[in-house]
Formats: structure tokens, sequence, C-alpha cells
């Protein structure tokens, strides 16, 4: 079993952009299937970004050394996390399962929604993100749920086009 190669080491910020409360270091790079992308002009990264009909929002990008990648999900329903919450996760995207370690977050995001992230540095990981059509998340908790990944292949290549412009 793939392990999401977890650093402990770091603070990962982020501010979102989800409904249009952009942070005033994030420029957007463009849109492709669905995804935003957005420059990071502060810490010169790009992260892409889709949010469903319902507002549940997911991004995907590189923290600030570029050295690993991180994939977040939060929606505006109630999910029980607090912020830096730790708590084993299995992530399903194809025929490979990923287990790691989700962190929670609330407050650094905008108002309202909670959710979690996991850090990466498998380049499977991110490949099959790219590949695939759908991510199922098994989190430490009641619930399962599936993010739609459609898309994410061109939204990747247009991310690392704005990495390298940055």
């Amino acid at each position: 079993m793939p392990n999401l190669g977890m650093i402990a080491s770091g603070a990962l910020v982020l501010a979102f952009a989800a409904n249009g409360a952009v942070a005033e270091t994030f420029m957007k790079y463009g849109e492709v299937e669905g995804w935003k992308v957005f420059a990071d002009t502060e810490k010169g990264s790009c992260l892409i970004e889709k949010i469903d009909e319902v507002g549940n929002v997911v991004q995907m990008g590189l923290t600030e050394d570029r050295g690993v990648g991180y994939v977040g999900v939060f929606t505006l329903a109630e999910t029980g996390i607090k912020k830096d919450d730790k708590a084993a996760v299995a992530i399903a995207i194809g025929e490979n399962l990923y287990i790691g370690e989700s962190t929670g977050m609330r407050g650094n995001i905008t108002k309202g929604y909670s959710g979690g992230y996991v850090l990466s540095d498998d380049p499977q990981f991110v490949t099959d993100i790219a590949q695939q059509y759908k991510m199922i998340v098994f989190p430490e908790k009641d619930w399962v749920f599936e993010v739609d990944l459609t898309g994410t292949k061109k939204a990747i290549e247009m991310a690392k086009e704005c990495n390298a412009s940055l």
C-alpha cells in the first residue's frame, strides 16, 4: 500500500478562494474544465480549486518549498473537525490505496467552511489524481465521501505552467 509520505514539519497555511473570497496574495491565473488556477504571489506557488454544485471545495497545490503536494477538501456541512486535528485517512484512487494522516482546518479558510488536508510527496499519488476521475476518501469518521477528479489533468498542467511563471 503506498503511503501519503506525510511530513510533520512546516506549517501549511492556505488562503482559500471559495465563493470569490480570494485573499489579496491570490491572483487568478486561469480556468480549465471547471478548475480554477490561482497564483499565490506571496508564497510563489500555484493551486487548483474546484467548487461543486453544493459548495464543497477541493484544492490541490504545493507547499511553499514546492517539495510536497497537498489536497484539501472543505464543506459548509458540519463535520466536527477542529483546526489542527490529526486523523488517519485512507484515499482510494483507481487501483491504489493511500494511507496517511489528515490535518483539520477551521478559521484559516473562508468563513463557515471546515475540512482538512493531506500532504504527499509520492509522485504516484499525483499521477493517479491526474489520470483518474474519482477519489474516494475514508477519513477516521463515520462517513466516506467521493471527490470528482474530472479535469484535474489539464488543471495540474496549467498549475505547472503557473508555477514556472512565478
